[in-house]
């Protein structure tokens, strides 16, 4: 219903000055969707340009936009945005607000010419201008959204990219 009313125009999406790439997932849990970032923006480095990475942060209660450091305390931060800052070698910016914190970034690195945004399919509020979807071996269980089933969207959402992580999961799952 939320992308729905984000579509339509009743709910507005914020864009940034840079391309956004939105790196998510329709199944609830990890499918790898954070090697995939770390693994994106070496790729778009090595192609020459500046990425930047946005998540949300350890369980939301980072309200306010804040760049995280590799020495960062994964309890405040959440332990995925450590990891990339450790290890993507790019600036990293939480916050619950997705299209505050990539402002923030770009405020921080005006060198950043490209948002990577990790698990953030669902979160509407920043526009994008590519989707990538990862899925697993596990495929869509039993195609019921959240709480009966999985999936945090209809398995029919339509995206730019899938990347099956690990066996393919059977034709006609998604």
């Amino acid at each position: 219903m939320r992308r729905a009313l984000y579509r339509r125009g009743v709910l507005r999406s914020a864009r940034v000055a840079v391309p956004v790439v939105v790196v998510g997932n329709l199944v609830a849990g990890g499918t790898g969707k954070t090697p995939l970032v770390l693994w994106l923006v070496q790729e778009l480095a090595q192609r020459g340009l500046r990425p930047g990475i946005v998540s949300r942060g350890h369980g939301g209660a980072n309200a306010a936009p804040r760049p995280v450091s590799a020495a960062g305390d994964p309890a405040a931060y959440g332990d995925e945005p450590v990891l990339l800052a450790e290890r993507a070698g790019v600036p990293v910016w939480i916050g619950r607000d997705r299209a505050a914190a990539a402002r923030a970034l770009l405020a921080a690195h005006p060198e950043c010419d490209t948002i990577v945004c990790d698990d953030g399919l669902q979160h509407y509020a920043l526009a994008r201008d590519f989707e990538i979807a990862v899925r697993d071996a596990r495929g869509a269980g039993n195609g019921l959204l959240l709480p009966a089933g999985p999936l945090r969207e209809p398995r029919t959402r339509a995206v730019d990219a899938w990347v099956v992580n690990g066996a393919p999961a059977a034709p006609g799952e998604y």
